[in-house]
C-alpha cells in the first residue's frame, strides 16, 4: 500500500470500533437499552453483578454479528466461544468485561472506500461480541464522581482492523464507510454523540521500511471531526518526540478538542495483562449454517452492490455510484429521480451537486430536501427537452428550494424562463447577428472559434437568454459554413 510522508515519516493506523447494535435488551440480561434514563434505573440484578446471577445470551446480538459478517465478506465462526477479560475500574461491576478473545464470532473481511478518485481497501482482522462497562459521571457532583450502570452489559460489536491506514484522511473516510455500512444494515443506530459509534485509534510512525514504531491508542473519538483533529495532532506530536530523541511509550490517551491535543491516560495494556480466560457461565456460541444462510436471504441489498447495479444499470462513472450510495435515502432518492426522468447521469449531477450543496450548507440530510425526487424529475425533463437552460433550471430550482413556489412548470411560466426553440425566430435573430459583424464573420471565415464564441453570445444576447444553446451553435454554424 503506498504511503504519504510526513516529515520523513510514514503514518500507520489501526481502528477498533465499538458499535453498539440496536437491540432492545442488552447482551446476557432483559434490561433496557434505551438511551437517556435516569442513571441506574435500567441495570438489573445481572447487569450488577449480583451474587448468584448467571448471563444469558442475546440471541438478536448474535444475528446483528451474522449481518455484519455477510456484509464485509468475513467468515463467520460456526463455533466461538466467550472469555473475561480481567480488569478492575469502578464502572465495571463484575471486575471483568465478558468479551471474546481467541475465537471471535466474526474473522477476515474487508471495507473499501473512495478517497477522492482513489479505491482504498482496509482488511479487518475480528469483529467479536461483547459487553459494554458503566460510565463514570465527573462533571455534576461537586468533585465528586458518580457511577451510572445503565450502558453497563449493552451488547457491542467490536470491530478491529489490520495496521493498513496510512493518512489521517484515510482513517476518517474509513470510518465513515464503517458507519454508513453498520447503519445501513440496521445493526447500529451510528448515533455518535451518545456513543453508538466509538472509534479508538492506534496511530503510529516509522520511516519507510522500518518495522512498525510504537502505537498509541486514542480512545473514544465520537465524532469525525475530532477523529481528524486527534489524528493530525497525534501525528505531529510523535515525530516531534522521535525528532527530539525521545522514544514513544505506548499509552492510551485522550483527544481534548478544546485545546486540540491529546494527552497520555495510562500505559497501553497488552493482552496479557488481561488475563483472559475462558467464561465458565457461558456455552460455546454455535451459529449453524441455515441460520447465516436464512440471514443472508433476508440482507438489504448491500451499499457495494447497489453501486455496482448502478454502474450497470444507469451508466454511471464508480465514483457517482459510490457517492450516491453513502446512504440508503440518497441511493432512493437519485433512483425515484433517475426513472422518473429518464435521465441518470443528469439526476446525478444534480444530486452530487446542487442538491448537496443545499444540504451541506443547511447541515441536512437528503431526507429533509426542500426539492424532493419526484419534482427534480420534472426539472431535468424540462432541461433535457430544451424546454429551459441550465441557467433558467438553476433558477426553479432556487424557487423550489426556498419555496417560492411549488410546481417546476409554473416557475418556468412565471418567470418567462421557457427556451425559445422556434426555428423560424432563431434564424431571423441569427441572420440579424451575422449582418452587423461583419469583422467576426470574417474572422471565423479564417479560422479563428473564438470569433464563433462572440457571435453565439450576440444571438443569446439578442434572445435576451432565451435562445436554446445548442440550436444558436448549430443553425448559426450552418448559416455561416453555408
Amino acid at each position: 500500500m503506498s504511503a504519504k510522508l510526513i516529515h520523513g515519516y510514514e503514518v500507520v493506523i489501526g481502528f477498533e470500533t465499538h458499535t453498539q447494535l440496536a437491540t432492545h435488551s442488552k447482551i446476557f440480561s432483559r434490561a433496557s437499552t434505551a438511551f437517556g434514563a435516569e442513571p441506574n434505573t435500567q441495570a438489573c440484578a445481572v447487569d450488577l453483578a449480583l451474587p448468584g446471577t448467571l448471563p444469558v445470551m442475546n440471541r438478536e446480538a448474535v444475528a446483528c454479528a451474522i449481518k455484519l459478517g455477510l456484509a464485509l465478506g468475513s467468515h463467520i465462526a460456526p463455533r466461538s466461544i466467550f472469555a473475561r477479560k480481567n480488569y478492575f475500574y469502578p464502572d465495571l461491576p463484575k471486575g471483568y468485561q465478558i468479551s471474546q478473545f481467541e475465537i471471535p464470532v466474526v474473522q477476515g473481511g474487508e471495507v473499501s472506500f473512495f478517497l477522492g478518485d482513489e479505491k482504498k481497501t482496509v482488511r479487518l482482522v475480528r469483529a467479536h461480541l461483547e459487553e459494554d462497562a458503566g460510565k463514570s459521571l465527573h462533571e455534576e457532583f461537586h468533585g465528586m464522581s458518580g457511577i451510572d450502570l445503565n450502558r453497563a452489559g449493552t451488547p457491542l460489536l467490536e470491530i478491529v482492523t489490520e495496521p493498513d491506514i496510512r493518512s489521517t484522511e484515510e482513517a476518517v473516510a474509513y470510518a465513515k464507510e464503517l458507519h454508513k455500512i453498520v447503519t445501513w444494515i440496521g445493526i447500529c443506530d451510528g448515533n455518535m454523540q451518545e456513543g453508538s459509534f466509538r472509534c479508538d485509534a492506534n496511530v503510529s510512525v516509522r520511516k519507510p521500511g522500518q518495522p512498525l514504531g510504537t502505537r498509541r491508542e486514542i480512545k473514544n473519538l465520537n465524532s469525525f471531526k475530532f477523529m481528524q483533529q486527534a489524528i493530525d495532532y497525534e501525528i505531529r506530536w510523535q515525530i516531534e518526540e522521535l525528532e527530539d530523541g525521545r522514544a514513544i511509550e505506548q499509552a492510551t490517551v485522550l483527544f481534548n478538542p478544546d485545546t486540540g491535543e491529546t494527552r497520555a491516560m495510562r500505559t497501553k495494556e497488552d493482552a496479557a495483562d488481561y488475563r483472559y480466560f475462558p467464561d465458565p457461565d457461558l456455552p460455546p456460541l454455535v451459529i449453524a449454517p441455515e441460520w447465516v444462510e436464512a440471514t443472508r436471504a433476508q440482507m438489504t441489498e448491500l451499499p457495494r452492490t447497489m453501486a455496482a447495479r448502478f454502474v450497470q444499470d444507469y451508466g454511471l462513472p464508480e465514483y457517482d455510484a459510490t457517492t450516491l450510495t453513502q446512504s440508503k435515502a440518497m441511493a432512493s432518492y437519485f433512483e425515484a429521480a433517475a426513472q422518473a426522468s429518464g435521465q441518470a447521469k443528469l439526476a446525478s449531477n444534480w444530486i452530487m451537486g446542487e442538491v448537496s450543496r443545499r444540504l451541506n450548507s443547511e447541515e441536512i440530510g437528503i431526507e429533509d430536501a426542500k426539492v424532493d425526487s419526484a419534482k427534480l424529475a420534472t426539472l431535468i425533463q424540462r432541461i433535457s427537452d430544451g424546454t429551459i437552460s441550465n441557467n433558467a433550471a438553476r433558477q426553479v430550482f432556487d424557487a423550489l428550494w426556498s419555496g417560492e413556489a411549488s410546481e417546476v412548470d409554473a416557475v418556468i411560466e412565471a418567470k418567462g424562463l421557457k427556451q425559445m426553440n422556434d426555428s423560424g425566430a432563431l434564424e431571423k435573430i441569427i441572420d440579424e447577428v451575422i449582418a452587423a459583424n461583419p469583422d467576426n464573420v470574417a474572422q471565423f471565415k479564417a479560422g479563428k472559434d473564438k470569433a464563433f464564441n462572440a457571435l453565439v453570445g450576440q444571438a443569446m444576447k439578442a434572445s435576451k437568454g432565451k435562445a436554446n444553446p445548442a440550436q444558436v451553435n448549430e443553425l448559426l454554424r450552418k448559416r455561416l459554413e453555408g
